[in-house]
């Protein structure tokens, strides 16, 4: 499971405003017209993936609600991944 919260760099207690700055700064940052690494489009696909849950209010409250419970059910392996975006987020 992906943390779109790391991905965009927000929290997740983040309103709507935020994520979309927060995409939107993202997304300028990965385009692949403005950004020629080879990893830039990926980088654009999860980013714009994050987007697409955390602004939809449906969608967002699915990816909490299995956030919560990955975390319950799993939690060295998620505690784990979560630690990896959050650095990959800040060293980024």
């Amino acid at each position: 499971m992906k943390d779109y919260y790391a991905i965009l760099g927000v929290e997740p207690n983040a309103v709507g405003a935020d994520i979309k700055n927060a995409y939107r700064k993202k997304a300028a940052l990965f385009h692949p017209d403005r950004n020629a690494a080879a990893e830039a489009p990926a980088q654009f696909r999860e980013v714009q993936q994050a987007y697409d849950v955390l602004f939809d209010p449906s969608k967002r409250r699915d990816y909490d609600e299995n956030r919560r419970r990955s975390l319950l059910e799993n939690p060295l392996a998620t505690a784990g991944e979560i630690w990896n975006n959050t650095l990959d987020g800040i060293l980024a």
